[in-house]
């Protein structure tokens, strides 16, 4: 697992909140007392996304729930380049469920893409899981 050093936890977060990283998604990556412990589904999947963009695997694993999560996940393709997140709606969440629309741009091989997700989230003895997309994403 890749590491943020501390060049990273001053600079601006991957998630596009225009916080700090060590104020907005590196206080749920660093293993400290809010590790894991994001208060909303949005802020889950910015955590989420930005452990995309940092390699932080074993931090996705813990926090994708456990009726769909995988064994492992692949490290990222060569090349790959997370190139922003935004956030399309997110809504106030129901107290044990939530949903997130968003999209992620990336580049690989010199060719933009982007991911566009619904993706569902529950809340479970107090923590947030990412559980997965919808089928109605776009």
């Amino acid at each position: 697992m890749a590491k943020p050093t501390s060049s990273t936890a001053s600079s601006a977060c991957p998630c596009g909140s225009g916080l700090p990283y060590s104020a907005c998604c590196g206080r749920y990556h660093d293993g400290g007392a809010a590790a894991g412990q994001a208060p909303t589904p949005e802020a889950l999947m910015r955590s989420r996304y930005s452990a995309f963009v940092l390699d932080l695997r074993p931090y996705l694993l813990a926090t994708w729930h456990a009726s769909t999560r995988p064994g492992e996940i692949e490290p990222p393709e060569p090349g790959l380049k997370w190139l922003g997140l935004e956030v399309r709606q997110a809504p106030a969440p129901a107290e044990s469920s939530g949903l997130v629309a968003f999209v992620a741009r990336y580049k690989i091989g010199g060719r933009a893409h982007r991911l566009e997700e619904n993706s569902e989230f529950v809340r479970e003895e107090g923590r947030w899981y990412y559980v997965k997309a919808r089928a109605d994403a776009s």
